[in-house]
């Protein structure tokens, strides 16, 4: 059977009464089987996704069904589905079972869609290459010897290989789009707050924001138009009205786009997708897109801000697990200190330890003002910059990622070099601006290779017509 390519092919299979929910469900179990080694799932839900099928297949039957009717969906592994386990791939939450639900999981419930599982991922979202997980990396379905990019590497993986139709991530600085590119998929980061992120384990609470990652530009459009608008349990939610998306997407206005100079002429940069890049610039210009160079001086501030903000805020939210309240606890321990002290060392892995250590040195006294305060006024300087490129632009493009998927364990030791991979992702995250991961072909050894829009907070509609012109041409 043949990869189904969108929920519109598969909602008319439904329909014409050649497929079943239940077939369906069975054959991504199938290729759950058939992909084990890839280790894209934690878990998959065979019980509650089959229950579902069935309630769904029936509202389809009595023509009640929902948007999402005949979407089979797997979500990242930190987000929480009521009574099933979420651990956020650490030792920490292990046999953890969530008490209520996301609210991005009920939205997706009401509208029918079918949860098959949870994603592998970087323990607590903290990682580029899904190595840090405490259940191992996932694999890249183009070459399982490489990683699949992080901390949604599962998310991607599984829909790279057909194990589901879409998947949800979570994007804090690049966790969406980054592993996207490198499984030569569909990406998006909403711009903050436009989804809620209530039952949504915290990484770092002012970056977090949930995305989908499809291979089809309409499953993503309707995705985010129905996970998107206010929640009363999240209050960093936008109240603005959320757009007809799906609607929008045959939009073909000419762009006016700023490429950042200094992303293209990095050092950095892979000269294979540097190439993708320019021809895909050439090409714009051909299709009667104006496109010009802009220079962004403040890339060498990027990183180190965001690593400084959110590993502040990690050491704060990552405070709760304890071995008291809840998450993993000693046995051993003789007094209160050291069953924080046993607990939390054996239940965090190397990567999230380092991180916490981070952001409790930046917020100690006396380093405060010489890192935090300061990596908030870069935050700010950049925001501002980037609002005015988009006075003048409706875009910005630059690279996803600096190069394609690279070998397990090439890059784990070296934090400067894995920190550095997130040159070209964290720019939209410190802003909040929405952005896009494209697939932009395979290179000479058949990896996916990857492109990178940005639109202006809240303009996901323009963003999404875009895209789906860009890859249609």
């Amino acid at each position: 059977m043949k990869k189904y390519s969108s929920l519109k092919e598969i909602q008319a299979l439904i329909s014409q009464k050649q497929l079943t929910l239940t077939d369906l469900l069975a054959y991504y179990f199938k290729q759950i089987k058939n992909n084990e080694h890839l280790n894209a799932f934690n878990e998959v839900f065979f019980y509650s996704a089959e229950v579902q099928a069935k309630a769904v297949q029936e509202k389809i039957d009595n023509g009640t069904a929902g948007k999402l009717a005949g979407m089979v969906i797997g979500i990242k592994d930190n987000i929480c589905y009521k009574d099933h386990i979420v651990t956020a791939s650490s030792k920490m939450l292990d046999g953890f079972v969530s008490p209520y639900s996301a609210t991005v999981v009920q939205r997706l419930l009401q509208e029918d869609a079918i949860i098959i599982g949870r994603l592998n991922c970087d323990e607590f979202a903290m990682g580029g290459s899904n190595e840090t997980s405490y259940f191992g990396p996932a694999k890249n379905a183009a070459n399982p010897e490489l990683v699949p990019g992080g901390s949604s590497g599962g998310s991607a993986v599984a829909v790279q290989a057909d194990m589901c139709l879409a998947t949800l991530g979570t994007d804090t600085g690049g966790s969406v789009r980054q592993p996207a590119a490198f499984c030569g998929q569909i990406g998006l980061k909403p711009t903050y707050g436009r989804v809620s992120r209530y039952g949504v384990i915290a990484y770092a609470s002012s970056f977090d924001q949930v995305g989908p990652i499809t291979s089809s530009i309409d499953d993503a459009a309707l995705l985010l138009q129905v996970l998107a608008g206010a929640d009363e349990n999240d209050s960093t939610v936008s109240l603005l009205e959320v757009p007809d998306y799906s609607a929008h997407l045959s939009a073909t206005k000419k762009q006016k786009i700023a490429v950042l100079k200094e992303t293209i002429e990095s050092d950095a940069l892979d000269p294979e997708i540097k190439a993708a890049i320019l021809k895909s610039i050439e090409d714009l210009k051909a299709k009667g897109h104006t496109v010009e160079y802009v220079s962004f001086d403040l890339l060498d501030y990027l990183v180190p801000a965001y690593y400084i903000l959110t590993t502040a805020e990690a050491s704060s939210n990552l405070s709760r697990y304890d071995g008291v309240h809840y998450g993993h606890r000693n046995t051993e321990a003789k007094s209160l200190t050291e069953l924080y002290k046993l607990s939390r060392a054996e239940g965090f892995g190397e990567e999230v330890k380092k991180r916490i250590l981070l952001g409790t040195f930046v917020l100690s006294a006396g380093y405060y003002d010489a890192y935090y305060q300061k990596a908030q006024q870069v935050r700010r300087l950049i925001r501002e910059k980037l609002d005015n490129l988009f006075v003048y632009y409706d875009l910005i493009l630059s690279p996803v990622a600096p190069t394609a998927a690279f070998k397990i364990g090439d890059n784990v030791q070296d934090a400067l070099v894995m920190y550095m991979a997130d040159i070209f992702t964290v720019l939209p995250s410190l802003s909040g601006n929405p952005a896009i991961a494209l697939p932009l072909g395979n290179n000479l050894a058949g990896l996916p290779l990857s492109i990178q829009f940005i639109a202006k907070h809240f303009e996901e509609d323009k963003l999404l017509a875009f895209s789906k012109a860009f890859l249609l041409s």
